[in-house]
This record gives structure tokens, C-alpha cells and sequence, in this order.
């Protein structure tokens, strides 16, 4: 049986892109995080699989269509291969919070199928958030939890008081990354 690998998985809006309180219902709506895609090609050089976790419940309000995220995802995807970097897997969450799904950030299920399809060792894996619900999701499968402040993460970091010491703390991607490459390499 192949060793399982760890992972890094990254949130996208607000780690990778900007958040827009109106949702990215477009790729004229995405736009890059400064340092975000230097960032990207930083993490690929460790030869691990690069993930993107995503929670988009614009899909299940009905702003956008399923179709609509998928193609800002592959559009990612391309320019971070163009960039120098890779991404090896992208796991979206299309349901309303009240749908009580299993997929939903901070439940494990996106973790769970990611870690199923690709060989993965979730208690060998990084995941970086700019929310509590990326924070908690680490948690519940053993993966090692960083909060980035860009995004979500300053207000966010509020809501984790007395988690203090359970995970990483950095401005932003290019931070973690560095931080993550140097510790692993």
C-alpha cells in the first residue's frame, strides 16, 4: 500500500483572493491577494499536494451557478500553473449553512473526500483559513490549523479566544508559506 502523503489545504477567498461580502460570482470578480500566487509556487516547491477548500455557499443561496465556481476555479488553477506553482485538488462546498451537510467547513467531509481521492495524511497536513470554521475543520482531523490575518482573520481571530496555542498565526499566505517550507524542508 503507498504511504499516504501529507497536504497543504488552502481556503481561496480571503487567502487567496479577495473576500467580497457580494460572494465572487465571477472571474471578473476574482482578483489575487498580493503575494498570493508567489505564495502558491513557494508551498509547490515542498513536492507535497496543494489543495483548495472551499466553502461556497453563494451556490447554495442561488447568486451563483456551480458551473460559474468551477470555472473561476479552473481559471486558478491555470493561472498558478503559469505562475510556477500546482494545485493538485479543488473541494467546494456548494450548500446553504442550514443544510446540515457533512462538507461544510468545519465538518471534515471536504478533508475526508480530499484525503480519500488523493493518498492523503490528514494528521501530516497544514490547513490555512482566514476563519474559525477553517481553524476548526484542522482540528477535527488532526491537521495542523493556520489562521491568516488578510481576509476574514483579524475579526476572525476574535471568535478563537481561548484557543490560543493551537494554531499559527501570520499576516497572510506568503507568510505561512515561508513558515511551512522552512519548518518541512
Amino acid at each position: 500500500m503507498p504511504e499516504l502523503l501529507p497536504a497543504i489545504f488552502i481556503d481561496r477567498d480571503g487567502v487567496i483572493n479577495f473576500n467580497r461580502p457580494d460572494y465572487v460570482k465571477s472571474w471578473e470578480e476574482f482578483t489575487f491577494l498580493p503575494g498570493s500566487l508567489d505564495a502558491l509556487c513557494l508551498i509547490g516547491k515542498l513536492g507535497w499536494p496543494v489543495v483548495i477548500i472551499s466553502n461556497q455557499s453563494a451556490i447554495g443561496r442561488g447568486l451563483v451557478a456551480a458551473d460559474a465556481v468551477a470555472e473561476i476555479n479552473n481559471r486558478l488553477l491555470e493561472q498558478v500553473e503559469h505562475a510556477g506553482g500546482h494545485i493538485d485538488g479543488v473541494y467546494v462546498c456548494p450548500h446553504h449553512p442550514d443544510d446540515g451537510c457533512n462538507c461544510r467547513k468545519p465538518r471534515p467531509g471536504l478533508l475526508q473526500q480530499a484525503a480519500s481521492e488523493l493518498g492523503l495524511d490528514l494528521s501530516r497536513s497544514y490547513l490555512i483559513g482566514d476563519a474559525e470554521s477553517d481553524i476548526l475543520a484542522a482540528k477535527t482531523v488532526s491537521a495542523q490549523p493556520i489562521l491568516v490575518l488578510s481576509g476574514r482573520g483579524t475579526e476572525q481571530r476574535k471568535l478563537l479566544v481561548g484557543l490560543e496555542g493551537l494554531f499559527q498565526v501570520f499576516r497572510d499566505l506568503g507568510e505561512a508559506a515561508a513558515w511551512i517550507v522552512s519548518k518541512e524542508s
